[in-house]
């Protein structure tokens, strides 16, 4: 068969409009390189986003109607989803703060300024005004995913905003709750445009994978989620999250507030939350805050019990198979940095996917862009980017680096780091060899100094402070430093705090690294058990055992390491009246430092 010359053009010119036609009619989809996604161009204009809400109906009624409770929530996705039949991923971010919190009237907290033992007077229980109105519950984290390929997805937790239920903090329904939204999104559970309507919505945009973040309390939640095993929760990146009620407002037994919040505890941050139908809130009240913690929180022995149990997460992984990202701050005495570091551990052990980044900064701090945005790639869009075969497991900023520039390790803590053991002399000194010499000292509790102000002063009878010898070189401490102490108390209860500082202390220092190292506090009553306390006979010596909070830090050269033992810590534990005397039997005390290169590196940098 022939073409004459005119039906040759005739072809070419059909064939270049087909190629036009195809071009201007080629579906927006996600963009990959260097196993990130990135920002497509057909994503990025907000006002052609789509915004829409909806209530998700749950398998559980905790505010006492007779119903399942249902959770609010909202959804913003690209039109493509709509116009084009796109199908995405769905980046999800759930909170009881997205309503409003109720505000620090005086007396919302509880009164420290008592015995041990006692509970102090009742405190003043707030009201949340609740703001906000639909559609919108939170503008977070859109501009961040929305145009890389992501449809983001925000609920407000039970009891709060147009959600249905009660804040339990940490109770199942906060574990369930999310679950339901992501069967919702997998097309198991039922979602509806009304709170008490019948129409139902169908998430007939979702690809079924489904990732979630957050901080603090709304980086707990994933983890939450993530517990019940949930199928298509394939990731989650939990910043500072709170991982253990009990760890959260106690430490070995001890009540101890965390930092900032003097005199916070559950049940406060109970009302805090509590935003939801202010019909409902009677009844809540009475069932939850007012029975169930009142009975179950303990504030007069700190003891661990089935209440605290039952809102440890530690206790619930056993169906968890999501990819953990973990992010914390080292210098975070809010939600202290042990709370991500015994989920990633636990996790690790299971065999799951995981990563951990620490930082040297406070409370919250997520790890950088392209870190989280390589991990959603991989479980959500299915990249094949080798995130989860990379060599070095850990990313910390070191002390004076941009968060952004995280220096990569094999694993945390420190795979080269051997534990050092130091021991106490009578010269205020810490040393390698142990001290067979049977000396005691004594101090003082007085509350009224700081612990700043007793890892500054020279002499003080209100602590004990050992000190390691000047550093000529740099140390580098990675994990859990682990401390011993015997004592005896002329009282039947007392704090032990221990601070171990960086010395000379800088006044006004820059960063908190400067002359924090770590810290941790106990009761000295639970020297057996957790669970169990007795009083303490005074002149009888216990020998009690705990962890400082994990740490990661480089002790620069010139400064001395210092073991600060001390009684009631003002920022932190109750405050008992000053008088009580402590004595430490010094060749029974020992503190154990996680050194990176052990025992030959402590020698090396303190001869």
């Amino acid at each position: 068969m022939t073409f004459s010359l005119k039906s040759k053009s005739i072809l070419t010119v059909a064939l270049v409009f087909s190629i036009l036609s195809c071009a201007q009619t080629e579906k927006v989809k996600p963009i990959f390189k260097d196993g990130e996604a990135q920002i497509v161009e057909g994503f990025k204009d907000q006002s052609k986003w789509i915004r829409h809400d909806l209530w998700v109906e749950t398998e559980f009624d905790t505010d006492g109607d007779g119903e399942p409770d249902r959770m609010h929530v909202s959804v913003t996705r690209p039109e493509q989803t709509e116009s084009e039949g796109l199908k995405l991923p769905v980046i999800y971010v759930t909170s009881p703060y997205f309503a409003g919190v109720a505000g620090d009237a005086p007396g919302t907290m509880w009164n420290v300024k008592h015995e041990l033992g006692d509970i102090g007077e009742e405190r003043f229980h707030p009201e949340v005004k609740r703001r906000g109105e639909r559609p919108i519950i939170s503008n977070s984290h859109l501009r961040k995913w929305v145009p890389r390929g992501y449809i983001v997805v925000h609920s407000s937790s039970p009891g709060t905003g147009l959600s249905d239920g009660a804040p339990t903090i940490g109770g199942p329904n906060e574990s369930l709750a999310p679950k339901a939204v992501i069967d919702w999104l997998c097309g198991r559970a039922k979602g509806y445009t009304e709170r008490n309507g019948n129409e139902e919505v169908k998430a007939y945009w979702s690809t079924g994978k489904v990732g979630m973040t957050g901080t603090s309390y709304n980086g707990t939640l994933p983890l939450a989620a993530a517990t019940t095993g949930v199928k298509g929760l394939e990731a989650i990146i939990p910043i500072a999250p709170n991982t253990s009620y009990y760890h959260y407002y106690r430490s070995n037994g001890l009540v101890r507030s965390p930092g900032g919040y003097l005199g916070e505890d559950i049940d406060v941050l109970y009302d805090f939350v509590h935003s939801g139908d202010e019909d409902k809130r009677a009844y809540n009240n009475k069932t939850v805050r007012d029975t169930e913690m009142k009975n179950g929180m303990d504030r007069q022995t700190g003891d661990y019990n089935e209440f605290w149990a039952g809102r440890d997460y530690l206790n619930q992984m056993d169906n968890m198979k999501a990819a953990l990202l973990m992010s914390h701050g080292f210098n975070d005495w809010n939600v202290m940095p042990e709370h991500s570091y015994r989920i990633y551990k636990a996790a690790k052990e299971k065999g799951l996917p995981t990563m951990i980044y620490y930082h040297q900064n406070g409370h919250g701090g997520p790890p950088p862009t392209s870190m989280m945005n390589k991990w959603f790639t991989k479980y959500l869009h299915g990249i094949d980017n080798g995130v989860e075969k990379e060599e070095n497991k850990a990313y910390i900023v070191r002390e004076y680096d941009d968060r952004q520039l995280p220096t990569a390790y094999k694993d945390y803590p420190n795979p080269d780091a051997k534990d050092v053991t130091l021991y106490p002399f009578t010269s205020g000194t810490l040393g390698v060899n142990p001290n067979k010499r049977l000396a005691s000292e004594t101090f003082v509790d007085n509350v009224e100094f700081t612990g700043a102000d007793l890892a500054k002063s020279k002499d003080s009878n209100n602590r004990l402070l050992y000190v390691s010898p000047i550093l000529t070189e740099d140390l580098h401490i990675s994990g859990v430093a682990k401390v011993s102490i015997t004592l005896s108390s002329s009282a039947k209860a007392a704090n032990l705090s221990v601070w171990l500082v960086s010395l000379p202390w800088e006044v006004g220092a820059k960063k908190i690294t400067d002359n924090i190292i770590t810290r941790g506090w106990a009761d000295p009553k639970n020297y057996k058990s957790l669970t169990d306390e007795e009083d303490l006979v005074p002149g009888k010596f216990y020998t009690v055992n705990f962890d400082l909070q994990p740490d990661d830090q480089i002790i620069k050269k010139g400064q001395q390491i210092g073991f600060m033992i001390f009684s009631s810590d003002q920022e932190f534990t109750l405050h008992p009246k000053a008088g009580t005397e402590l004595t430490v039997k010094l060749d029974k005390t020992t503190l154990t430092l996680p050194v990176v290169g052990g025992k030959d590196a402590f020698k090396k940098a303190t001869d």
